[in-house]
């Protein structure tokens, strides 16, 4: 444990953003390190003014009594999703992989320092939604003040669980995936199966709160603590260590999460050196053909190498590819299930007439295939082959068109196939489903432009972990919220919108407005590439 802590220790000092503002003379670094600590600075307070405001509903409901058990769940749910979705890029075929292994450490050494190094990056959010609820549960339920010390340090351990068996889980799918040819291939599709079976538990809660279970758990806490445990005792065992300070379930939550770290790692130490070679290594073809090379444009042979780029990771096409998944199920689920009963699902049967849900369909659907951009996290993934690309006879304006190009092949497809399922079922007139479809295609150029900006804005080529630029990266973050927020609100706006202006005006007068912001964006690239050109 000593060993692993050390390596973790040199591994973030290695990568420290503070360490880059002590001894950086470049002002352009330096200020990039305040805006994401700014940034993400926000975040956090974001997620934890979300957390108090549900304490404080808890409170005045008079059902305050069961925050610790939610506190519990969430960060167990968020730890286990996170750690599952960046498992096989922090454990497994990493960058710095073979200069680690050359270390004298063991390898079950290297593969802990690697999990706890996952776990100190993903600590902050943890912590953010913990200390919210800390905070409201304390002001609520009038708690001890042991309570307080209490509940932070056993805050530390309430994500190992969910961590380590999610990173069971990632090196499961990899000892799988690397004794197949197609080895991304086969671990992004037992990711994306076991994500989609995730996203398809809702169905199950659903049907647990239609049967009245729900509001029988939230008359009586210890009723709730009771079906809790059926399925998650750490979350009893945190309940009931901040509230009734028993010391057998502070010994069973920090005991097992130790125990289960050390078998953990035993396991995935074993079979560590085997995955990792076979993940790294590549297949020669045996049925090669010398054929006649055919001539591309530029621009689709710079698409084509982000194509190879994405398919070549896990973590990458996961994150990418995630909303496409969506989007194409939406529309397969609207046309199967018809869109009025999807809409009276949704909205519980409110008494409303779906029709004036249809301008809000292009909005709906750039909701899944917006959620990210290829250009946000493309720029920084060149990383240290950087200066290659610098050296390439082409213009940087052309370099990011390859990019801009390659998220538009990607997005339009799926934008056309769910938007016609959905205009089908829902019945749009033909000429209203063509400008839908327009200002679908407005939209996903208009989210191609503006994440290729964040992505040149916020570049960052220093990074040791591809993680740490597809999910954690400042240029990613900036994208994606404000995105995600505003795309909301259009989603509500149109519909309000449409009850009081016809619904073709309505398509064109959005089609105009999202165009001017998308060529508005993109000649923003144009200015950065000009800039970056001369560096």
């Amino acid at each position: 444990m000593n060993k692993s802590i050390l390596l973790l220790k040199n591994l973030l000092l290695s990568t420290s953003q503070s360490n880059i503002y002590r001894h950086s003379t470049d002002p352009k670094k330096k200020s990039r390190v305040v805006g994401n600590a700014v940034g993400m600075l926000i975040l956090y307070l974001m997620l934890m003014a979300y957390c108090v405001a549900n304490c404080i509903g808890y409170g005045k409901m008079g059902i305050i009594d069961i925050v610790p058990i939610l506190c519990a769940l969430t960060v167990s749910i968020l730890a286990f999703f996170f750690t599952f979705l960046k498992s096989n890029g922090y454990l497994f075929a990493f960058k710095e992989y073979d200069m680690l292994m050359a270390l004298p450490f063991s390898v079950p050494t290297v593969a802990a320092c690697r999990f706890l190094y996952m776990y100190v990056k993903s600590l902050p959010w943890y912590l953010s939604v913990s200390l919210a609820m800390l905070i409201g549960y304390g002001v609520y339920a009038k708690a001890a003040i042991a309570v307080y010390p209490l509940w932070i340090l056993l805050s530390l351990f309430l994500p190992l669980i969910p961590m380590l068996l999610a990173s069971f889980l990632g090196f499961l799918i990899a000892k799988i995936g690397s004794g197949f040819k197609k080895k991304n291939l086969v671990q992004t599709v037992l990711t994306f199966i076991l994500i989609l079976a995730a996203f398809g538990s809702r169905f199950v809660i659903e049907s647990v709160m239609r049967n009245g279970k729900v509001e029988e758990v939230l008359k009586q806490a210890s009723e709730m603590a009771e079906e809790t445990a059926r399925y998650f005792p750490p979350a009893l065992w945190f309940a009931n260590a901040v509230t009734k300070f028993a010391l057998s379930d502070i010994l069973l939550l920090v005991g097992i999460s130790i125990f289960l770290f050390g078998v953990v790692f035993a396991i995935v130490g074993a079979n560590y050196r085997k995955i990792n070679s076979a993940l790294k290594s590549h297949e020669a073809s045996k049925d090669f053909r010398l054929t006649s090379q055919k001539k591309n444009s530029v621009v689709n042979a710079i698409a084509f190498k982000e194509f190879k780029r994405m398919t070549g990771s896990t973590v990458y096409l996961t994150n990418v590819g995630m909303g496409e998944i969506l989007a194409a199920l939406f529309g397969i689920c609207v046309l199967i299930f018809g869109f009025d009963r999807i809409v009276s699902t949704v909205t519980s049967n409110a008494p409303m007439d779906p029709a004036i849900l249809r301008p809000a369909i292009p909005f709906i659907v750039y909701f899944f295939l917006g959620m990210m951009s290829t250009c946000a996290c493309s720029p920084s993934l060149e990383g240290k082959n950087y200066w290659i690309v610098q050296s390439l006879p082409v213009e940087k304006k052309t370099l990011y068109q390859g990019k801009m190009l390659y998220n538009m092949y990607l997005t339009v497809p799926f934008m056309f196939f769910s938007t016609i399922c959905v205009c089908i079922s829902a019945q749009v007139s033909l000429i209203d489903t063509i400008l839908y479809l327009v200002l679908g295609f407005c939209l996903l150029a208009f989210s191609t432009a503006w994440g290729c900006v964040c992505g040149m804005r916020h570049m960052r080529l220093d990074w040791e972990n591809e993680v740490e630029v597809i999910k954690q990266g400042t240029a990613v973050m900036i994208y994606m919220f404000p995105n995600m927020f505003v795309c909301m609100g259009l989603v509500v706006g149109s519909v309000f919108l449409g009850m009081a202006v016809d619904h073709t005006l309505l398509a064109l007068c959005f089609i105009l407005i999202v165009a001017i912001l998308a060529l508005l964006s993109y000649r923003r690239v144009m200015i950065l590439a000009q800039k970056n050109a001369g560096l």
